[in-house]
């Protein structure tokens, strides 16, 4: 049987929204214990947090702080024989997650599950909130002053797919271009079908690695259904297509090496509509990979 580790990642530094940082607190008060030995939390600091749009690198020394703080947390469950799940918080703390995962595992692809790309760079991003960045950051492809506490291999682009992108910045989809990363739209869910997305995806991250990251952005899901996150993006994924992205990640979890859900945001959320999705997708994985 699988052990696992649950790492509550609680920061919102990353997005100029308050409320990600409370979600994964938020999510185990419903949580069924399911393999998990041991739970950790790591805390950011959000004091005197910035908020100005033209400042590109906004808390970058207390993310990095928090990061830095996380990335040492994954090791360690690695390091015990444990299988890190990750549970967010604002997407920019996969940049400490993820990077965990590929210093112990050596060579692994990514699936982004998420409607934002995050493949920003710090000159292309047009609000300069750090969350905008993780896929860049760990492919390598901006990971000026973000992955300093890494001195390690990146995320091979080849190896590297998005599901469910709706809402991408037109320079963020040339850096995307540029870097000849797979994306997966919802428009395209909806012709081939979450089944068939998720098999290309996991064909696409395997293929030459030692296993996957799996990264599950809560904002993939359509705001109507999940409006319990920071930066909803309208037209996402319906709760069967949500739902079929986690047995397909069941299906193959003998590839899985490392999770994240994200996102979270229990000040947005409306009747605790988000949160019932987020704590059925947290306890289906938690219980069956």
């Amino acid at each position: 049987m699988r052990r696992i580790d649950i790492i509550n990642a609680c920061t919102d530094l990353g997005v100029s929204v308050e409320g990600a940082a409370l979600g994964p607190d938020e999510l185990l008060k419903d949580f069924k214990n399911g393999n998990v030995e041991n739970i950790y939390r790591v805390y950011a600091n959000e004091e005197n947090k910035e908020y100005e749009k033209d400042n590109k690198k906004k808390n970058l020394i207390k993310l990095n702080e928090f990061n830095e703080k996380l990335y040492n947390v994954v090791l360690k469950c690695i390091d015990d024989g444990k299988t890190p799940f990750t549970i967010g918080g604002d997407h920019s703390l996969v940049i400490a997650s993820a990077l965990a995962s590929i210093r112990r595992n050596k060579s692994l692809g990514i699936i982004w599950i998420d409607a934002h790309g995050d493949f920003n760079t710090f000159d292309t991003t047009i609000t300069g909130n750090i969350h905008g960045v993780p896929l860049a950051a760990i492919t390598g492809y901006e990971k000026r002053d973000v992955t300093f506490f890494h001195n390690n291999n990146y995320y091979n682009y080849e190896n590297t797919v998005i599901v469910g992108g709706i809402d991408i910045d037109p320079l963020e989809i040339e850096n995307l271009k540029d870097a000849k990363v797979t994306v997966f739209t919802t428009e395209d869910i909806r012709e081939k079908g979450m089944q068939y997305i998720m098999e290309e995806a996991i064909k696409i991250a395997c293929k030459n690695t030692d296993g996957m990251h799996i990264s599950y952005d809560i904002d993939v899901i359509d705001p109507k259904i999940a409006p319990g996150v920071s930066v909803p993006a309208k037209d996402g994924i319906n709760l069967d297509e949500a739902y079929e992205a986690v047995n397909m990640i069941i299906k193959h979890k003998e590839k899985l090496k490392s999770i994240d859900l994200v996102e979270f945001n229990p000040v947005r959320d409306i009747n605790n509509q988000t949160k019932k999705i987020a704590s059925k997708i947290l306890n289906e994985l938690i219980n069956n990979i």
